[in-house]
Parts: C-alpha cells; structure tokens; sequence
C-alpha cells in the first residue's frame, strides 16, 4: 500500500507513515493489536459501520479498552474519506493496541488510529490455491473472536507456502480437517446450482463481505448452504470462489490441480447482487 496516507491519531490527522510505538509498547511485543479493513471506492462505502462495529468488538475480544463506539470510529473515517477525490480507491484501517502491560495488556492504555490510504481495487483479479499444511487454530488455542495482528503470522505462513509453489493463496482447514477459508479470504463453492460455503465454527473470520453475499445470494432465490466441506468437496464443485474485503467477489481458477471457470454462472451472479448493493451505499 504505497498510496498518499492519512492517519488520525490522539485527535489529529496526521499524513504518511508516522512513528507510533516504542520498543516497550506491549504490542511491539506482545501482539495486543486489533484491526479493521473497509473499503470506499467510486464514491462507495460498503458496510464501512459493520467493520467499525467489529473493530471495536475485537478489542474487547483482546482485553482492550475502546475508547470509542464504532458510531465514533464510523465518524471518523467518514471525515477522513471525504479528504480523498469522491472517486479514491481507499483501504480504511482503524486500529486499537495496549501500550502497556506484561503479558496481559492494561486496558487503560488502550490506544486507536485510524489509517487510511490509496489502493486501487484489483481488476479481473484471479485466485490459485494450493491446500496448506498449516490449520486455522481453534477457538480455545487463540483468540479468534477477534480481528487481531496476533493471528497473522500463521496468515503469513500459508502464503509464503503457497508462493513457494507457484499459488495466490491456500485452501486452509481447521483442526479437524475441515475446509475453513482461503488463507485471507472466505471459500465459497457452487455445485448443480446450490452455493455452499463452511459453516462458521469459531475457527476462522466469518466476514463482513460472506454474509452480505450469503443474504444477496438468498434474497435473489439462490439455494445457499453453510456446511461443514470437506477438501474434496471443493475439487468436485463446479465452481470456486472467494470473498473478502479488499477485493470482494473473485473467481478461484485452480485448486491444486483442479482447474475451475474464470466466469462461472454463480461467481458472476455473486459479483453482479455485491455490486449492485454497493452501489446503494454511494457517500
């Protein structure tokens, strides 16, 4: 993310990248930091008061303590996106840490910023996946329930695997040998006309982006299933595809071996009912 950035910190705006921790801040070192990613694009905000209400969730999650609503997060970002031309390609990332704590943080050290930078949406963007080693903790091995930085280095295991072998991303499993998600998006699957995507079980991010398609898929009459998938019930789907903030609906092409359509009938359905509800949330 190598745009023009704004950050609002302590009550100001602040502009590219400025230093924000010491080495003794408990988040340099023990991972007490939760975030948020919304998007605005062509003068649109989809969902942008979901993701502020989810930030502010996971940082109680972590033993935070916000000090603001996610109606005051919302404000703020708003503010800040009205900063940008109406048509910026925006990625809004607000974010609450610790400061102070050993081991566990002290919640009245709590601090936040709002960051907000330049990042064009991806364009006729494709997805490769390989199945990766690693598995998504459960929900009493780490802390799940929230959005935090703490879970990312297992993230980025996955996707230096997946580089290593020539893929985008991984199909990732539970501790179960369950399918979960792709490393940093939801897995969706449609097979003989039925979209089946896996059944939130704490074990990975039900996101913001799956359940506004789950609800636009079934509000048009598509039979939508969430259900416990198995690897091979995505090597026989008819379709694969994945779904995530940052770039919304986009086709998976190949798992493994398996190749699957670039413009599947259901992936493009998908893509066409997020499009049109994001284009209700113009600012």
């Amino acid at each position: 993310m190598d745009g023009f950035k704004i950050n609002y910190i302590d009550g100001r705006g602040v502009a590219g990248n400025p230093p924000l921790l010491g080495p003794m801040s408990h988040s340099v070192w023990m991972a007490s930091s939760v975030f948020d990613g919304a998007r605005a694009y062509r003068g649109l905000v989809p969902d942008l008061d979901r993701h502020c209400a989810r930030v502010v969730a996971s940082a109680l999650a972590m033993g935070l303590r916000p000090m603001l609503t996610p109606g005051e997060v919302e404000a703020i970002a708003r503010e800040g996106i009205d900063r940008f031309p109406p048509d910026a390609a925006l990625y809004i990332r607000p974010m609450f840490w610790a400061e102070e704590g050993f081991i566990v943080p002290k919640p009245e050290t709590t601090r936040f910023v709002m960051t907000i930078v330049e990042a064009p949406m991806p364009t006729a963007r494709r997805l490769s996946a390989c199945l990766s080693r690693y598995r998504r903790p459960a929900p009493d091995m780490a802390p799940t329930d929230a959005k935090t930085g703490a879970l990312y280095a297992n993230v980025a295991r996955m996707l230096r695997e997946a580089k290593a072998r020539g893929f985008d991303t991984t199909v990732t499993l539970d501790g179960l040998g369950h399918v979960a998600e792709f490393a940093t998006a939801n897995l969706f699957i449609a097979k003989n006309g039925i979209v089946r995507t896996p059944a939130a079980n704490g074990t990975f991010l039900a996101g913001i982006t799956r359940a506004r398609v789950l609800g636009l898929l079934r509000e048009d009459g598509v039979a939508v299933e969430e259900v416990s998938l198995g690897i091979d019930d995505v090597l026989e789907a008819d379709e694969v595809f994945a779904t995530g903030n940052y770039a919304k609906v986009v086709p998976c092409i190949k798992v493994e071996d398996r190749p699957f359509p670039a413009d599947g009938a259901m992936t493009a359905r998908a893509r066409t009912l997020y499009d049109a509800f994001a284009e209700r949330t113009r600012r």
